[in-house]
């Protein structure tokens, strides 16, 4: 078996470790220094595309939506929904890392086919929280895989996101009828209530890493519906 190659790294903000890019023969992995190890693997990805098929599949024929993109990670989150949306669709992905981006700019963005190339998409490099805090109303859909789900465990910041201050955001940077998609390690109730309390119609679903196979991992569908803003937000 050939041996892995160290194509870059990238240090995490505030102290969160340091992320290692490798490459051995056509397979890339990303890795967090210490225990938690290996992020992500170009070869287990199923998941990441569902995260988009599932949180757009309402846009398929909307002119002129907005989606948001938490989390560059390998491309396939972003590419798989470009292949939703319609030719006006404009997506912006937000990466708090520059380097990850650079990586999907250079070897690891034939993965997914250089998503990055499509003249749908811009990027912003630093916090996706910057934009849902900056941009209310403006966006029919978020989808977020910016760590392992409602704990953020790479960044602590990550956390503001799954409070109950940063989920009320969100549900106010949708337009009516959008959805926020957030891909998770595993199911977390308290995070499903915490939807539900900030207005959102919830539900869970789960997906394997590799098409019926691999590792079980959990969709937050959260839709925006007229009948949930009713009563439960100002």
């Amino acid at each position: 078996m050939k041996p892995w190659i160290e194509l870059g790294t990238a240090q995490i903000p505030n102290d969160g470790g340091t992320l290692t890019l490798r490459q051995r023969d056509q397979e890339f992995s990303i890795s967090l220094s210490g225990p938690r190890g290996e992020l992500m693997n170009s070869r287990r990805f199923h998941s990441e595309q569902q995260l988009s098929v599932l949180g757009c599949a309402h846009l398929k024929s909307r002119e002129g939506a907005r989606v948001l993109v938490g989390g560059m990670g390998m491309g396939y989150t972003l590419a798989a929904a470009l292949e939703v949306l319609p030719a006006s669709a404009e997506v912006i992905v937000a990466d708090l890392i520059p380097e990850v981006v650079e990586w999907n700019r250079g070897p690891l963005g034939e993965c997914a086919g250089r998503p990055l190339d499509d003249k749908r998409v811009g990027v912003h490099i630093g916090d996706v929280a910057e934009l849902l805090v900056n941009h209310g109303g403006e966006y029919d859909a978020v989808l977020l895989d910016v760590d392992n789900g409602p704990e953020g465990l790479t960044h602590g910041d990550n956390n503001w996101l799954y409070s109950v201050e940063g989920t009320s955001r969100i549900f106010q940077s949708l337009r009516a009828g959008g959805v926020l998609a957030v891909w998770s390690a595993s199911p977390d109730t308290v995070y499903a209530n915490r939807l539900k309390k900030a207005g959102f119609a919830v539900e869970v679903k789960t997906v394997r890493e590799r098409p019926g196979k691999g590792a079980r991992h959990a969709i937050f569908m959260a839709s925006k519906t007229s009948a949930r803003r009713t009563g439960n937000r100002r």
